[in-house]
């Protein structure tokens, strides 16, 4: 079993963290992972670029017992959250969330509810670039909404 977060300014291959999650183990029937890019439109804005920042120790620490809440809800083999922190530009990678099972009900829900937690609980602070210029982006209603559901 295997389970790691990792917050990190360089880019992530998904190739790599998704043989990371399997690697050594034959009992995975399910692989789940999503990947969140820098997408160009937020909340009517249009978006050039993000820059995230984050409270070292603090935000290891919270995605560490979001994980372990996960844990402890599915029957999970392994996880992995990678967070990418500082300036990214349109289109790239911020976040990967992986996760495996025996069955794939564990390990969809489990990566949704990863993935609803560290919208809402992680430490991050994100601030966009705009046309209008910085904007620090607050928490989405249906982020909240969303966990609130587990």
């Amino acid at each position: 079993m295997s389970f790691s977060i990792a917050i990190q300014a360089d880019d992530f291959d998904v190739g790599a963290e998704y043989a990371r999650l399997i690697e050594h183990d034959k009992r995975a029937g399910a692989v789940v992972f999503f990947v969140g890019r820098v997408r160009e439109m937020n909340q009517s804005r249009v978006v050039s670029g993000l820059s995230l920042e984050h409270y070292p120790g603090m935000t290891e620490r919270v995605l560490e017992q979001i994980m372990e809440s996960a844990r402890a809800r599915w029957d999970l083999i392994s996880a992995r959250i990678v967070h990418r922190v500082g300036a990214l530009h349109l289109s790239d990678q911020i976040v990967f969330v992986g996760v495996t099972s025996q069955h794939r009900e564990h390990a969809f829900q489990a990566a949704e509810f990863l993935m609803d937690f560290l919208k809402t609980q992680a430490p991050f602070w994100k601030k966009e670039i705009t046309e209008q210029g910085e904007v620090w982006v607050d928490e989405h209603q249906k982020d909240k909404n969303a966990s609130e559901r587990w």
